[in-house]
């Protein structure tokens, strides 16, 4: 193996084929910074052009690209609260509080180095565990996959923060959205509000933009100040930079850890990336000294964890891909489509004959990571300055780039509806302080969920749960769904002064909103009522049990009296302040303006991307990108013309050359397409 190792690296290093790495991770980080779009479409670009190249070089260029997309992630994450991709989510939650109080160079140089840790460790475990694994991998099936979507489902207890019924209302609402769609067991349609864009299901790209981009863009916008507008002063020297790399190494240990957990999940085919960097959060939240106090506001312990683990999961993706064929995520997908034009069978032959290749392709992840956060470090306080610009010069370029990647869901407008309707709900529970996390986790695991239940109780009937893995997965799952629950009887000194301290109700405005969700849980509900028994079993459990704690939750908020609060007793109210939890959520930042300057500054917003989307409609997208930058741009901020012009013709550029031009994205129809047609028919010199 050492002497394959060897002869794989200098095989490598070939001019052309290292060229071809550098290549490639110059497009994954290009990627990973635009919000939406991701390394499957880059990975999926680049493989017609691997036909005539020999296995080393065109492994090099994919994996480089996909090995460094989880790279450039977190820097849109940090500076404008929007995920690069789904698996940089988390990272938002303590990387833009560090950028609002001036710290984004920091918090971007701990992104890299732990992202550059965690590739690395990746890339290490592939190496030392294929031939270990393989047998393992072997006896991992459908019931030990739902028990991993389980222990997933169960990090909603640690996401909910100080709101656990909260929390769960949300993870149900979010299982419940995943189920939208053809039922996988008997093709009942569910929720579909009889529109074939809902038969598939609904894009899990325009719900994450929506539930985690648009808000913090709204909230800037209602703000109308720089992103670092509170901060004395941003940091980018040279010194806040070293600072974020010392993070890393001062928190090897988590650095090891949440690296561990995402090699691991990645290496389980099914899960995904966007479960990963969550529970590798979560973990950190319950484990590191002081998390409860300082998680979810600037804690560069937060953005370690979530980016380390987001990084490492690209190793571990490899380790089914190439010892049995089976693809850990979707770009493994189209990374097997290159193993059969090269004639590389997975199995046995890449640990025998093709070995070298096999060390190569450890060798790409391993140096892709390290030449992509080199290149990061290099631009990086540049991209922290970003954090001081007028929110006018920032908003109309990443909308735009914004409405691009929602549309990568499924290439159709009901992309551009989803981002906006979930971009509304996002707002909504981000200023009623509504977890967000667990609404995402659920869309992201319900699917999976359901099918390996039918699954696994059809090819084991009961039996699946007296599997030894899957006995202690679900044992760590209800262990982490209890903790909360006891931990919030503790502090409110006992079972019977939880259960008694309720008083006369007092509701208040921000109670509609519980409202909505019992109005909407309960019409889907009723609809699954006269569903096939196998198409309705499962909505019903998970919108009944979100249904009732939505009302429990309703009551706990609007009876529980103000004294029964405050009087649990001296031992009780120490441990409250031992056992402190945390809004497991941004704060709004915008709660020092007026309730009503709020909502009209919020639907102003709102109103431009419906703007947005209506010229999309008669003009396309690309003439409409030069229209929005100047209408933002002199309208909100009377931004001189030649900035405004500059930018608008800049984006346009952009957005031509490399949507319409490299990538040929099929735009929507738009209404001039449909009349131009019709005019030729009347006026045949048209």
């Amino acid at each position: 193996m050492i002497e394959a190792a060897g002869a794989a690296f200098v095989a490598l290093m070939d001019p052309f084929r290292i060229t071809m790495l550098f290549t490639g991770v110059v497009m994954g980080l290009v990627l990973g910074i635009l919000p939406g779009i991701g390394g499957l479409a880059g990975t999926a670009l680049l493989l017609p052009f691997t036909f005539n190249m020999d296995p080393y070089a065109a492994m090099a260029l994919l994996l480089g690209l996909g090995a460094t997309t989880a790279t450039g992630d977190p820097i849109p994450a940090i500076l404008f609260g929007v995920p690069g991709g789904v698996g940089s989510a988390a990272t938002v939650l303590d990387g833009l509080p560090m950028a609002k109080r001036g710290e984004a160079g920091r918090a971007l140089s701990a992104a890299y180095m732990s992202s550059l840790m965690g590739g690395i460790f990746g890339a290490a475990l592939l190496a030392i565990c294929i031939p270990v694994l393989r047998p393992i991998m072997l006896h991992i099936g459908s019931p030990e996959l739902l028990a991993f979507a389980v222990l997933g489902i169960s990090t909603v207890a640690v996401l909910s923060g100080n709101a656990p019924l909260r929390g769960l209302v949300a993870g149900c609402l979010g299982l419940m959205i995943a189920m939208v769609g053809l039922s996988l067991q008997t093709a009942t349609e569910r929720w579909t509000l009889e529109t074939l864009y809902l038969w598939e299901g609904l894009p899990l790209v325009p719900i994450a933009l929506g539930v985690f981009a648009l808000p913090e863009l709204a909230d800037l916008a209602i703000n109308r100040m720089s992103i670092a507008a509170g901060a004395k002063q941003v940091q980018t020297s040279y010194e806040s930079m070293l600072q974020g790399a010392r993070d890393c190494f001062d928190h090897w240990w988590l650095v090891l850890r949440c690296s561990w957990i995402g090699a691991f999940l990645g290496a389980v085919p099914g899960l995904g990336a966007s479960i990963i960097d969550w529970i590798a959060y979560g973990h950190a939240l319950r484990t590191e000294k002081g998390a409860q106090e300082h998680f979810g506001k600037g804690d560069v312990r937060g953005v370690i964890a979530a980016e380390s683990s987001n990084n490492a999961k690209e190793g571990g993706a490899l380790v089914p891909t190439i010892a049995f064929g089976v693809p850990g995520s979707a770009t493994m997908a189209i990374l097997l489509g290159a193993f059969m034009i090269h004639g590389l069978v997975p199995g046995p032959d890449m640990l025998g004959k093709n070995l070298n290749v096999t060390y190569a392709m450890v060798w790409s992840v391993a140096i892709a990571n390290v030449l992509g956060a080199g290149l990061c470090y290099l631009f990086s306080s540049q991209f922290a300055k970003v954090a001081t610009l007028r929110y006018t010069l920032i908003l109309p370029s990443v909308l735009g780039i914004i409405f691009i990647g929602a549309f990568q869901g499924s290439r159709q407008w009901g992309d551009l509806w989803v981002l906006l309707l979930f971009g509304v709900l996002g707002w909504t529970m981000k200023q009623l302080k509504w977890p967000r996390p667990p609404l995402i986790l659920g869309v992201v695991l319900g699917e999976a969920v359901e099918r390996y239940l039918f699954i696994s109780i059809e090819g084991f009937g009961a039996g699946w749960l007296t599997r030894p893995v899957v006995i202690v997965v679900l044992a760590i799952a209800a262990l982490g769904v209890i903790r909360p629950f006891l931990q919030d009887v503790r502090i409110h000194g006992g079972l019977k002064k939880m259960l008694t301290g309720f008083g006369a109700p007092n509701f208040r405005l921000s109670h509609l909103f519980h409202l909505f969700l019992l109005l909407l849980l309960g019409t889907m509900v009723w609809d699954a009522l006269a569903w096939n028994f196998s198409a309705k079993i499962v909505p019903l459990i998970v919108g009944g049990v979100g249904f009732a704690c939505c009302a429990i939750s309703l009551f706990n908020d609007a009876c529980r009296a103000p004294e029964a609060q405050a009087d649990i007793g001296l031992e009780a109210a120490a441990l409250r302040r031992v056992e402190k939890k945390i809004h497991m959520d941004m704060d709004s930042g915008t709660a020092h303006l007026p309730v009503r300057v709020v909502v009209q500054r919020a639907a102003l917003f709102f109103g431009w991307l419906l703007a947005f989307m209506g010229s999309m409609w008669v003009f396309g997208l690309i003439p409409t990108v030069p229209i929005f930058v100047v209408a933002i741009m002199r309208i909100e901020g009377r931004e001189p013309w030649r900035l405004v012009l500059a930018q608008a013709a800049g984006l346009t550029v952009f957005v031509w050359g490399l949507f319409d031009r490299l990538l040929s994205m099929p735009w929507p129809p738009t209404l001039i397409g449909a009349w131009i047609p019709a005019l030729k028919g009347i006026i045949p010199s048209i």
